[in-house]
C-alpha cells in the first residue's frame, strides 16, 4: 500500500479497523515488554511442537529478535498442522466429476451482438467502473533478471520493461475511454520496496500516480517433511507467497477492495504480470458477463496439443472449474468432440474479470491450499545454511482458479494466442523473452 495519500490511507485504516482486519500486534498496551512477548511465544511454541524456532534465538540482536517473535505471533499453527497433515495426500479426480464447459469464441461473435456488447462493456467502463489488477509478486530468477519480473526487459529497441508495456495497454485505454483505469499491483516482501522504486524512479510511465495502488501478496510458512516449520538464512520465519489464490483475500486486508468501492469499481481485471499481450480492459468480456448476469469471466486459448502442461477450464460437480494437467488421465487430455477439437482443450491464462461483490464474497474465506514439495534453502538449529540437493520442504499456495467453484457459472471467451497471450516464464524456448518478444512485436507491426 502507497503511504503518501495520508487521507486515502487514514480512511481505509478506518474501514479495515472496523472490520477487524487489523492486528493488534504492535499496538500500546497488548503486550507491554520484549519479555513478555518472548514467554508468550515459548509457550505458544511448546504447546505446538515447534521450539524450534527459538534454536537460534539467544545470538540474535534486539531487533531481529522483536522481529522473531512478531512473525512467530503471526502464525495461524492450527491451520499450518492441518495443512501439514494433507501434504502427503494426492487428490484422485474422478472423470465423473469433471465435464467441458461451455466457451464463446471472440472472432465468430456475430457483428451485431458483438457490437451490442462492445457498447456495454465501454458505457462501464467510461463511467469509471472498471479496475486493473495485476500480480507481480515474482521475481525474474527463471530469466536471469536480478530483480522483480515485472522490471525485466523484454528486449525490443525501446528497452522498454514489463511494467512499462502493461502500462501502455491503460494509457491506450485512456485514449480510448477518456479515463483513468485505476491500477492495483499486488507485490511481495521480496520485491515490493524494489518494485515501487522502480515505479517512482520511472514517473509512473506517465500514469497518474493516484491511480496507481501497490499492496503485498500473503505469505505462509514453509513446514520440513516432518511438519516442523523452518528458518530461512537470517534466521526468521521460513515463509513463501501463498499463490495468486490469495490475492482476494490480501485485497481484502490491505484496503484494495474498501477503495475499489470507494471509487465506485464495480467489475475488475485480475490477471499475472508476465503476460506482455494482455488485454486487461477488454469491453467485450464486460459485456459478455453482464448479458449473462454472472459475476465472473475468463479468457482462454486453445490448447496447443494433449500433452501441453496447462490448466484448461472445465466443470467440476457441475461448477465452473480449472483442471490441471496433473489432475485428468491422458485418455481424458486427448479425447476430441465430433469437429475434431480437444473436448478439454480451453486453456485457462490467468485473464480473468470479476464483479465486485464476487470478490468481496470470496475474499472471506480462505481457498484451499495446494502443497508442493521444494527444495528449501534453511537455517538449522545450530545456526548452519542448509542448501538441498533434493525436495526437503513443503510450502503451501493457493490458486486463483479454485475461486470459480464458488459461482455458479461464469462466461468463458476464446481469444487467439497471437492476439493476446504471449507469456514470459522461461529462459529459452517456449514461452520465454524470445517468443514473447516475437509475438508481441508481429501484434504491433513491428516486423
Amino acid at each position: 500500500m502507497r503511504y503518501d495519500n495520508r487521507t486515502r490511507y487514514n480512511n481505509i485504516a478506518k474501514e479495515m479497523k472496523k472490520l477487524g482486519e487489523l492486528s493488534l500486534l504492535g499496538e500500546k498496551g497488548w503486550i507491554v515488554n520484549m519479555n513478555e512477548k518472548e514467554q508468550a511465544v515459548r509457550e505458544m511454541l511448546k504447546k505446538h511442537g515447534q521450539e524450534q524456532l527459538l534454536a537460534c534465538y539467544t545470538k540474535m540482536d534486539k531487533n531481529k529478535q522483536e522481529k522473531l517473535l512478531d512473525e512467530i505471533l503471526t502464525i495461524d499453527f492450527p491451520q499450518i498442522e492441518k495443512l501439514y497433515g494433507k501434504s502427503i495426500q494426492k487428490e484422485v479426480i474422478s472423470s465423473a466429476s469433471i465435464e467441458p464447459i461451455s466457451y464463446i469464441e471472440k472472432d465468430k461473435i456475430e457483428q451485431e451482438e458483438k457490437q451490442k456488447l462492445l457498447e456495454t462493456g465501454e458505457k462501464l467502463i467510461k463511467e469509471g467502473k472498471y479496475a486493473v489488477v495485476t500480480m507481480a509478486g515474482g521475481q525474474g530468477t527463471r530469466l536471469g533478471h536480478n530483480g522483480p519480473k515485472g522490471t525485466y526487459d523484454l528486449g525490443l529497441e525501446s528497452h522498454k520493461s514489463i511494467f512499462e508495456i502493461l502500462c501502455d495497454t491503460l494509457k491506450e485505454a485512456q485514449r480510448q475511454y477518456g479515463v483513468y483505469v485505476p491500477w492495483y499491483i499486488m507485490t511481495s516482501r521480496q520485491n515490493h520496496t524494489e518494485t515501487v522504486d522502480f515505479f517512482e524512479k520511472h514517473s509512473y510511465f506517465g500514469y497518474p500516480k493516484q491511480d496507481v495502488f501497490f499492496f503485498m501478496q500473503g505469505e505462509l510458512p514453509v513446514v520440513n517433511e516432518k511438519g516442523k516449520i523452518l528458518l530461512n538464512t537470517e534466521g526468521l520465519v521460513n515463509q513463501a507467497a501463498d499463490g495468486h489464490g490469495g490475492i482476494f483475500v490480501s485485497m481484502r486486508k490491505n484496503g484494495v477492495i474498501y477503495d475499489m468501492k470507494a471509487r465506485g469499481i464495480q467489475w475488475a481485471f485480475i490477471g499475472g504480470v508476465d503476460n506482455v499481450l494482455a488485454k486487461m480492459v477488454d469491453p467485450i468480456l464486460v459485456g459478455l458477463c453482464m448479458e449473462k448476469k454472472v459475476l465472473a469471466g475468463g479468457k482462454s486459448v486453445v490448447k496447443a496439443c494433449p500433452e501441453e502442461r496447462v490448466g484448461v477450464f472445465c466443470r467440476r460437480n457441475g461448477r465452473p472449474s480449472v483442471v490441471e494437467y496433473t489432475e485428468i488421465s491422458k485418455e481424458m487430455s486427448e479425447e476430441r468432440e465430433e469437429n475434431g477439437e480437444l473436448k478439454y482443450g480451453e486453456s485457462h491464462i490467468l485473464c480473468n474479470i470479476f464483479h465486485i461483490d464476487a470478490i468481496e464474497e470470496i475474499s472471506k474465506d480462505k481457498l484451499p491450499y495446494h502443497s508442493a514439495h521444494k527444495k528449501i534453502e534453511y537455517m538449522d538449529s545450530q545456526g548452519n545454511i542448509v542448501k538441498p540437493t533434493e525436495p526437503n520442504a513443503y510450502k503451501y499456495e493457493a490458486f486463483l482458479f479454485d475461486a470459480f467453484e464458488s459461482l455458479e457459472d461464469m462466461a468463458i471467451m476464446r481469444v487467439k494466442r497471437e492476439e493476446e497471450f504471449a507469456p514470459v516464464k522461461n529462459a529459452t524456448g517456449v514461452d520465454s523473452p524470445e517468443t514473447a518478444r516475437k509475438l508481441y512485436k508481429a501484434f504491433h507491426g513491428m516486423e
